[in-house]
């Protein structure tokens, strides 16, 4: 069974994965949950979402900790590690089997691909939702998806909302080769953890309709939501690991937290470029506002979702 802790006082999260050293984009979506999290008298908690063990980098974990450390960046409680909650994970998965919620999907990639030729779709045409699939080879677990209109407001992007049926259909939540969905563990833990407030990139925007919904199916609390721009190389590619972002360097803490205040629209004094990190950080919890922060930075939108006017 699935729980979820109180949610009384403001608490907020960063979850980074340990697939490399933190670059400028992870300090901007670090710095903003932190703010948000302290500016409120809240909690801020650490999540290491080490779930993909194939794209995981030796040691990244423990460097990421330190890197945060450095720059003044201290969680509250323990750093909670995805790799340890498996059974978490699978209590999620009873539930929704339980409820008929879920189905298995033993489809390969060519299967998927030739059945949504077919049917002329970009989703998951249901092949093995009403049909028992040879579960003695691999196989996914797939939540079904209803016909219905997921509405959420964003603090930063408005109201948002999407018909998941019609641009993600039934999604995995267990993948075939036995790791668990982003999906399922992010709602699964955000509950736990008692996540009041969710502040990441908005390249994460697509996602939260199905967090959303796999929240209701789970019945979970809904946290809110922001997200916040993505920043980007000359080329306008999200920094990123894979797009060889540079770490952050470690001698200079103050000029990376100045330059992400910048970012996010909060308009910093430059002296905070060169003041110790303890007045940097009195200076932005005391003026953090989250109305600066501007809806986009770069050219890249969330895919699948489209926006009302507030």
């Amino acid at each position: 069974m699935v729980t979820s802790k109180p949610q009384h006082r403001y608490c907020g999260r960063f979850a980074p994965s340990p697939t490399g050293p933190l670059h400028f984009g992870s300090l901007v979506s670090a710095l903003a949950s932190y703010l948000q999290a302290k500016s409120k008298n809240g909690i801020w908690r650490l999540r290491m979402e080490d779930l993909d063990p194939p794209r995981e980098q030796p040691g990244a974990a423990d460097h990421i900790l330190r890197t945060l450390e450095h720059y003044g960046l201290y969680w509250d409680g323990p750093v909670v590690y995805q790799s340890q909650r498996y059974e978490h994970y699978e209590a999620a998965l009873a539930t929704l089997a339980f409820k008929e919620f879920s189905f298995p999907c033993s489809c390969t990639r060519k299967d998927l691909n030739t059945a949504m030729r077919r049917a002329n779709t970009s989703v998951y045409p249901g092949t093995c939702r009403q049909v028992t699939p040879k579960i003695d080879q691999p196989h996914a677990i797939r939540l079904k998806v209803k016909k219905t209109l997921i509405h959420f407001n964003d603090q930063i992007h408005g109201k948002i909302h999407q018909a998941l049926h019609k641009t993600v259909g039934d999604f995995v939540i267990k993948r075939a080769d036995g790791f668990y969905a982003y999906q399922l563990a992010v709602v699964t833990d955000d509950a736990e953890q008692g996540i009041t407030e969710v502040v990441r990139g908005s390249d994460l925007l697509d996602n939260t309709p199905r967090q959303i919904y796999l929240q209701q199916c789970l019945a979970l609390p809904q946290p809110e939501y922001a997200h916040i721009p993505v920043a980007t190389n000359a080329q306008q590619v999200k920094l990123s690991k894979q797009t060889f972002a540079p770490p952050l360097d470690e001698q200079t803490p103050n000029i990376a937290l100045y330059n992400a205040l910048q970012f996010l629209g909060q308009n910093p004094p430059a002296e905070l470029a060169k003041i110790d990190l303890n007045s940097l950080w009195g200076w932005a919890v005391q003026h953090w506002d989250l109305s600066k922060i501007p809806k986009v930075h770069s050219k890249i939108a969330a895919p699948d979702v489209r926006k009302t006017n507030t």
